[in-house]
């Protein structure tokens, strides 16, 4: 697998330069995955995923977020998601769509979101579903539903949906039963933290639209849409949020909506100790999709 670091520069007013990995194999590609991290993290750490997609003939596009990893450059600028703030963030998402599909012209293209690229892609979706062949979702929630629970005035402390976990080995085991990953993660200068208040007002802003009817039902009822979760992600609701999202694209006339709800399993699936089923499954997904 070829990996490559690039970098693009936003459509927001601040002119981010927006960095970005594209992996990719030695033979032509069946179709385009486009990977949108999690708050606290970086692109890097779906390399994993990235070389199952590219082994069933995928190539994978996924930038970080702006106020992270490479985009981010330093620890300083950890969370800050600049003046565009998280409607920035969404508009660079669809800048990195735009480049993916330009660089494959004709070929599907998947969007896959975890956590709070999940969020920025289920708004995304209101404005874009016309112009992929695909979403996927990944630890997400009901966003209008979790904002209620949260004070959007302050920057967003990851460690605080570790409560159900109590007591527990670290301050992420929230994030996986595997000790090892949880371990990785804390050993990772680039992981761990919030967005500003701004980022979390932009993004907890974002649920009435995401959750009103009249907005879920412009999107393309035949655009094919998977949703996937641990229901002992504290984001999850013990499914109940999950299986939300899920009826509310349902009943907005969107046909084809898949739903893995995996017991036990906490919020960064694709880290479990049951990984391999999830990825086997989502390969799965998007060999029918693709």
């Amino acid at each position: 697998m070829e990996e490559r670091i690039l970098s693009f520069t936003s459509s927001a007013a601040d002119a981010e330069t927006i960095t970005y990995y594209r992996w990719a194999g030695d033979a032509s590609p069946r179709a385009v995955v486009q990977l949108a991290h999690g708050m606290g993290e970086h692109a890097a750490r779906y390399r994993r995923v990235a070389t199952a997609l590219v082994d069933a003939g995928y190539v994978v596009y996924a930038n970080d977020h702006r106020g992270h990893g490479l985009t981010a450059g330093h620890p300083e600028r950890h969370g800050s998601l600049g003046a565009p703030g998280f409607p920035g963030l969404i508009d660079d998402v669809w800048a990195m769509t735009e480049l993916a599909k330009a660089e494959h012209p004709g070929l599907p293209i998947v969007v896959m979101g975890h956590s709070m690229g999940s969020m920025a892609l289920q708004r995304y979706l209101l404005d874009h579903s016309a112009s992929i062949d695909g979403a996927v979702l990944s630890g997400t929630s009901a966003i209008d539903i979790i904002a209620s629970a949260i004070d959007p005035s302050q920057p967003a402390d990851l460690s605080l949906f570790n409560g159900a976990f109590e007591p527990a080995r670290t301050p992420y085991d929230w994030l996986s039963r595997d000790e090892a990953e949880v371990d990785a993660y804390l050993a990772d200068p680039a992981c761990g933290f919030g967005v500003d208040a701004a980022g979390m007002v932009g993004m907890l802003g974002i649920g009435s639209d995401v959750a009103d009817p009249s907005r879920l039902a412009g999107i393309r009822s035949d655009l094919p849409i998977y949703v996937f979760s641990g229901d002992a992600d504290p984001l999850a609701g013990g499914g109940a949020l999950i299986e939300m999202v899920v009826e509310r694209y349902r009943a907005a006339g969107i046909t084809d909506v898949t739903l893995d709800l995996y017991p036990g399993a906490r919020h960064e699936t694709l880290n479990e100790t049951n990984r391999d089923e999830v990825t086997a499954n989502l390969l799965a997904w998007l060999k029918r999709v693709t």
